[in-house]
């Protein structure tokens, strides 16, 4: 059974892995897109394609199929962490 986004699941480079962000918003109908709220970065709208798997709550990015700016901005999503906090 293939599950749906939802508004809220977080967000993943892969299954086991930090989280990145969170589902802002999942586009209508007709529009395979959802927006999603990279930490460190802002919103960005990713292509359902780029979408690897949904489960329990999470969204898997196939973080490949992301166009490079996307990629960067995954790439620094924990940079303003501070260690020991």
């Amino acid at each position: 059974m293939v599950q749906r986004v939802e508004e809220g699941y977080q967000v993943f480079t892969e299954d086991g892995g930090e989280e990145i962000g969170a589902v802002r918003e999942v586009r209508p109908v007709g529009r395979p897109e959802i927006v999603i709220y990279v930490e460190n970065y802002g919103e960005l709208l990713v292509s359902m394609t780029a979408v690897r798997s949904v489960h329990d709550g999470k969204v898997i990015l196939d973080v490949d199929a992301l166009d490079p700016a996307a990629r960067r901005a995954i790439a620094h999503a924990h940079d303003a962490e501070r260690p020991g906090l």
